[in-house]
């Protein structure tokens, strides 16, 4: 489990590390908030110019793609079992419980106080759960 705290661009974060999971073959699935994943979304088409990021957006209540293991990198608002990803990057989802069970997990906490908050619950959250932490601050801040 890697936390990321005082991330001023989250979205910039979370592709690097989606791009990063991609080339070394793993299969990724991003949780977060509708319009977070909606703005992902187009970066992943566009950013950088010419380097499209094969990924798909899986709405609560969409069937599962037949082809969904064909696809590296998932957009969720909650987790889906059957697309067998091995890492996860968390842009907010709050239910730690469903993400401990990938191989790999960042978690990316924004600058803003909501979010802070937001990710501190989840700290410690893991923590009861006996998860294993590692801290990567990108303001010098430690979370409580």
């Amino acid at each position: 489990m890697r936390f990321f705290t005082g991330v001023d661009e989250p979205l910039a974060l979370a592709l690097r590390l989606v791009r990063k999971r991609h080339r070394e073959g793993g299969r990724t699935a991003v949780f977060g908030p509708a319009a977070l994943l909606a703005r992902l979304d187009q970066a992943l088409w566009s950013e950088p110019p010419l380097e499209f990021l094969p990924h798909l957006r899986l709405r609560p209540g969409d069937p599962l793609p037949a082809d969904a293991a064909l696809t590296p990198v998932w957009l969720l608002e909650q987790p889906a079992p059957d697309l067998a990803c091995d890492s996860a990057v968390n842009l907010g989802f709050d239910q730690v419980d469903a993400l401990t069970g990938f191989e790999r997990v960042a978690e990316i906490v924004a600058t803003e106080t909501q979010a802070r908050a937001a990710g501190q619950q989840r700290w410690r959250r893991y923590k009861a759960l006996g998860v294993t932490i590692h801290h990567h601050p990108q303001d010098g801040a430690r979370p409580d």
